[in-house]
């Protein structure tokens, strides 16, 4: 299956990446939208990098330009529990001017067509935070609904913030793709 649009295409995350992953998490905006309070060294990531390559209960992908093949962000699915046909998401675009784009959401469904028909999963869900206001507005675009909330769940910058529990299963995505 083709990971691709007219604007983006997902591959395969590869160490090489880690140094735009590491100047990613360096960016104070986001890592209040991710809630990453820790640092990390450029051999912690590469070797997360490895690790994740080896692990078969996810997939860990790049999200690049068409035009110019630039990273501009990376998601993974992780978690999968191919039992019970569920799995969990995450996404993080490289910087905030890439984001109200649409480049995000366009990732998104890429994974929600992956997910649902070639993994054949039943459910996808993710967690975001309640200051994260576009990411929660995409991803109910997209169909995700909300389901629970963890009150109070991050401090971050002197002030608390909602972790909020968001999923889509399999019969939302096909209804929301006919």
């Amino acid at each position: 299956m083709e990971l691709k649009t007219d604007r983006i295409y997902l591959r395969s995350l590869e160490e090489s990446d880690a140094r735009k992953i590491l100047t990613t998490t360096e960016n104070q905006e986001i890592r209040y939208m991710t809630g990453t309070k820790g640092s990390f060294t450029l051999e912690q990531i590469q070797q997360h990098i490895r690790h994740s390559k080896e692990d078969t209960s996810r997939y860990d992908f790049a999200i690049c330009l068409n035009e110019n093949s630039q990273m501009i962000g990376e998601l993974s699915i992780l978690e999968i529990d191919e039992n019970s046909r569920k799995a969990g998401f995450r996404i993080s675009m490289s910087a905030i001017e890439l984001t109200g784009k649409g480049l995000g959401t366009e990732a998104t469904q890429l994974v929600l067509k992956f997910v649902f028909e070639e993994l054949k999963l039943n459910r996808l869900q993710l967690e975001v935070f309640s200051h994260n206001n576009r990411g929660i507005r995409a991803y109910e675009k997209l169909g995700f609904k909300k389901e629970g909330v963890l009150r109070e769940s991050l401090y971050y910058n002197g002030s608390f913030s909602d972790e909020i529990i968001m999923s889509i299963i399999q019969k939302e995505y096909i209804e929301s793709t006919f």
